[in-house]
């Protein structure tokens, strides 16, 4: 196993989790992650990232199937408009690639936003930081390790 940022941060904070891993060949889909690892696609959380005029950029984990209504979003943080970031600035703005960005471990401390769907679940998956990796985590301690704040954010 991969010992990545995010996970020395969960072992840091004492935070349980457990590692997971899939054959990951190039960018999948977290449709497709959750198929690799048998678990239903709401329980898999991807990590998009977004910019907002004022706000600047944030973090939004949502379920593998569903999708980030911007609109929520932006109200969320106070700005009118939001956008995805082009997937091209993915590195230089958190340090991972499109496909294993983690709400955890990355460059900055952004605001993080996390759908309140997750709360369904006794785990969710998020990313460890690179392709073929993911975090199974209590929801509750995610939202308290990134000091995220829950709504609704999808579509």
């Amino acid at each position: 196993m991969k010992r990545t940022k995010a996970i020395q941060i969960l072992d840091d904070a004492k935070i349980p989790y457990e590692v997971t891993s899939y054959d990951a060949e190039g960018f999948v889909s977290a449709v497709d992650v959750a198929r690799k690892l048998n678990m239903p696609p709401d329980a898999i959380f991807k990590t998009l990232v977004a910019r907002g005029e004022r706000t600047g950029v944030v973090l939004a984990l949502v379920p593998g199937d569903r999708t980030l209504d911007l609109r929520k979003l932006s109200h969320l943080m106070g700005d009118k408009r939001a956008e995805m970031v082009d997937p091209s600035e993915l590195p230089r703005l958190t340090g991972y690639i499109r496909g294993g960005v983690s709400p955890l471990g990355g460059k900055r401390d952004y605001p993080t936003f996390v759908d309140g769907s997750a709360f369904q679940h006794g785990k969710i998956c998020v990313s460890a930081g690179v392709r073929g990796v993911q975090i199974q985590i209590a929801p509750a301690d995610l939202v308290r390790i990134t000091r995220a704040k829950t709504a609704d954010i999808v579509e």
